[in-house]
């Protein structure tokens, strides 16, 4: 997509040679130190390598692989001579890189010749050798080199049997890229032909050496052509996005890491003619279709409508540096719009337009660029771009020699430079598609899916690209049987064809002397209880309290409160909770929009009280008239389906909404936790969160289903951390749960013992966490001082209370997933377009 052009004749290797300097250099005076800076400066690909090299040495990111399989006979000293030919030719082989006074500088040795060790794997069973091949290959890969000693390649040869062969050899990136390793595989089989068949090798001689290219790039990109390539990279760069963020496994590390794996899957003959023909039917390339598919697929998995990834391009846009070893590689970014959820045709158009305007100004190195903007720097990710994009290009594949083949042999990559990185092979016949990843963001299963998504939205593409790309399909038919079947296959046997209330007094029935509340120095047994919530629940009837009637109740935390609510439900109603602490106007709107027709509260309550209309009922002050109506079990009037609360949400996206929850659902949800916790009369369960709050409703009716004691923490105890250890001890208390805020500040309460244990706290078995994301730290901490279990629950108060459920287990690491759904519940995940993701 660009112009080839030569050269300027005065950037030729004649002026600018290059100079070995290595016996000079502890000689040197800053003034010769910045003039051999200049004379034998890094290009601007380079720098940033030796940059990186200086702020992390002894990494092997940048190594490049690049092992070649020969069979046939093999000649090991012709083949050794082959390379140390190629070495000769090309001046990059035979570089280092020294530091002088800060200032990095190219040093070429006029002469180096490297052995090729070679390593008999052919003791070994035969089944057994390629196994252990590329292990080598993969440790290999992995040795680091040291840029300021040298020599930057390396070479080994693996022999299987006397006819079958690998040559590993190892580059650094600071003097090669992808096309470089064409070039050299080529060249040693030339010299090597040459070699064994006694003729002049047919090589023709190189004009430049990469020094004079580095050169002529650092003269070259200046003046009135760097500011028209910046200028132009600033206008498309502003105002994106710093970060794609991808939905990853694990929280991203705080330093980048460069763990790495790869997945790869084949695109069928019919899919691959189908995106070739759609690419062609709309005047676009296969780049462009395939960068259209692959900006779909990060669109839909991230729901941005900015998407900024990186493709390398080759940097060989003038004759002189084809036939040449070198780092010559650059990155273009590229920006896509998918804002206005077009069809694929309209974004594939989009794709087009940027590609090639992105094409014409390729010529600023991609860290001039980074210089340039001076985007906002971490340690955590790459700048401007996180993802790559590879249409693999370069030249190169089998060469056939006199009794000896050679051909490309791949080893494994577990580098990752991205965070994503794929790289689409075109045989001519298929597609193959690779995913590098990074192995500390992502799981493996995560990435296969990936690519799955992506074939699929290929597929898609191909079949309707007149369609937005939000309704594209993405999700493989086994995916989508998993997610809506087997997932959400929670079918569990409940007897929940009774009310909440009619539960928990089968349980009074059980064990009425048991203890039933506890507040404070105050507690009542489950007849007490009983007996209590039935006067209640006889005198809201004489009010006209029955199914669907909203009942008002603002009480502080006590035995009352307990009453007032298993009254209420009693009475058929549905209670909606007013917590003392809101401000007058919330309590008024509330009043209001619920339209209760009771409210009940205390005495001392009541100056904090809005104005109310109906009838207020003071529980203390009014309890001689209420104990009148007699402790007969009312009738049940309220069914399954009837409402049993209201709940507010908090307001924090707009005006405060009433969640009503039905008997049914929320019967279903206390079952579920009394079985999966397994709770028995044994339990003490802590109320402790404010009754405005859904989780509140497991607090306070699960131990009384369950004829476990249910302990009422003092009104504001739940901010306490040192009251809640004193509590916890004295009750006994067994399940409880923290929002993880909370759970932070009781877990760093001073009464810690010498291993960093909450004193005395035995009795807890099971801690639940919800309301806020549950941090991995957090769990860890937990762990390290409490010795029981921590689950992590998650659900909108619209759902009664929870939805989904999982263990915290000790050793996991990454995100704190919030687990699958609870018995008789089904989620799906949907995007913003309502699709299933």
């Amino acid at each position: 997509m660009s112009t080839r052009s030569t050269l300027n004749p005065i950037q030729t290797r004649k002026k600018f040679g290059m100079i070995d300097i290595s016996e000079v250099l502890a000689t040197l005076s800053d003034e010769k130190v910045a003039l051999l800076a200049r004379r034998n400066p890094l290009s601007y690909a380079q720098e940033r390598l030796w940059f990186l090299d200086q702020l992390s040495p002894g990494r092997a990111i940048y190594n490049i692989p690049a092992s070649v399989r020969l069979g046939g006979e093999l000649s090991v000293p012709a083949l050794e001579k082959a390379l140390n030919g190629v070495i000769k030719r090309h001046a990059a082989l035979r570089t280092c890189f020294a530091t002088l006074r800060g200032e990095a500088v190219q040093i070429v040795k006029p002469s180096l010749s490297i052995r090729v060790p070679v390593i008999d794997l052919s003791d070994l069973p035969a089944d057994a050798r390629e196994a252990e091949a590329r292990r080598l290959a993969a440790c290999e890969a992995r040795q680091p080199f040291n840029l300021a000693r040298g020599p930057l390649i390396r070479a080994t040869l693996l022999t299987l049997d006397e006819r079958d062969h690998i040559a590993l050899l190892t580059l650094h990136h600071i003097i090669s890229d992808g096309w470089s390793i064409s070039i050299l595989v080529e060249e040693m089989a030339e010299l090597y032909a040459a070699y064994t068949t006694r003729r002049r090798p047919r090589l023709p001689e190189l004009p430049i050496q990469y020094a004079d290219f580095a050169q002529w790039q650092r003269e070259h990109i200046q003046g009135e052509l760097l500011e028209r390539q910046v200028s132009y990279w600033k206008r498309q760069l502003d105002g994106a996005p710093p970060l794609l963020s991808l939905p990853s496994d694990r929280p991203r590390p705080s330093i980048q890491t460069y763990k790495g794996a790869t997945e790869s899957i084949r695109i069928p003959r019919p899919l691959t003619e189908a995106i070739k023909s759609l690419g062609n039917s709309n005047r676009a390339t296969l780049f462009m279709t395939l960068i259209t598919a692959f900006q779909t697929l990060l669109h839909r998995h991230t729901s941005q409508d900015d998407i900024v990834i990186g493709t390398p391009i080759a940097g060989r846009n003038r004759v002189e540096t084809e036939r040449l070893i070198g780092f010559f590689l650059n990155m273009l970014v590229l920006r896509t719009d998918c804002s206005g959820d077009p069809t694929v045709r309209e974004l594939l158009a989009r794709v087009k337009t940027m590609t090639l305007e992105a094409f014409q100004y390729q010529d600023l190195p991609f860290e001039k660029l980074v210089e340039e903007i001076q985007p906002g720097r971490t340690l955590s990710h790459a700048p401007l771009f996180q993802v790559m994009f590879v249409l693999q290009n370069t030249p190169g594949g089998a060469v056939e020699l006199p009794g000896l083949s050679m051909r490309p042999w791949g080893g494994t990559d577990d580098e990752a430079k991205f965070d994503l990185s794929l790289a689409v092979n075109d045989t001519g016949d298929e597609l193959s598609a690779a995913l590098t990843y990074n192995t500390d963001l992502f799981d493996r299963t995560t990435i296969r899916r990936m690519l799955g998504h992506f074939q699929t939205l290929l597929q898609g593409m191909a079949e309707d690209p007149d369609r937005p790309i939000s309704s594209l399909p993405m999700i493989s038919e086994e995916e989508r049987v998993k997610v809506l079947l087997e997932w959400n296959d929670t079918r569990t046997e409940f007897d929940r064809d009774h009310c909440l209330h009619r539960l928990i007094e089968e349980q009074i029935a059980r064990a009425p002397d048991a203890i039933a509340v506890v507040a404070e120095q105050h507690s009542l047994r489950y007849n007490e209880l009983g007996k209590k919530s039935n006067e209640l629940a006889n005198h809201l009837r004489k009010l006209g309290v029955g199914p669907e009637t909203r009942v008002a109740v603002c009480i502080e935390r006590s035995l009352e409160m307990s009453v007032a609510l298993l009254g209420i439900l009693k009475a058929g109603g549905a209670y909606v909770p007013l917590d003392p602490s809101y401000p007058k106007e919330r309590l008024q709107f509330m009043l209001e929009d619920s339209k209760a027709r009771v409210l009940l509260t205390q005495e001392s309550l009541a100056g904090i009280l809005p104005r109310f209309d109906s009838t207020v009922v003071c529980l203390d002050r009014d309890w001689p008239a209420i104990e009148a109506e007699g402790s007969a079990s009312p009738t049940c009037l309220a069914v399954p389906e009837n409402i049993a609360y209201v709940i507010y949400t908090s307001g924090s996206t707009g005006r405060p909404k009433g969640a009503m929850n039905t008997h049914r659902s929320v019967s279903n949800r206390l079952l579920w936790m009394a079985r999966e916790y397994n709770v028995t009369p044994g339990d003490a369960i802590l109320q402790k969160t404010p009754f405005s709050f859904d989780v509140s409703v497991w607090e306070l009716f699960l131990p009384l289903m369950c004829g476990a004691r249910l302990v009422m923490a003092r009104p504001g105890g739940h901010q306490d951390a040192s009251y809640l250890v004193d509590l916890i001890k004295r009750e006994k208390i067994t399940l409880m749960h923290f929002v993880p805020s909370m759970l932070e500040v009781f877990l760093s309460e001073p009464r810690l013992d010498e291993m960093g244990e909450l004193d005395g706290i035995d009795s807890l078995r099971q801690v639940v966490c919800s309301g806020e994301a549950l941090t991995r730290e957090l769990v860890k901490k937990f762990h390290n001082q409490l010795g029981c279990e921590l689950d992590n629950l998650y659900g909108p108060t619209e759902c009664a209370v929870d939805v989904t459920a999982r263990r915290c287990e000790r050793g996991e690491e990454g995100a704190v997933p919030i687990g699958r759904p609870i018995a008789n519940t089904r989620i799906y995940v949907l995007d913003k377009n309502k699709r299933m993701v």
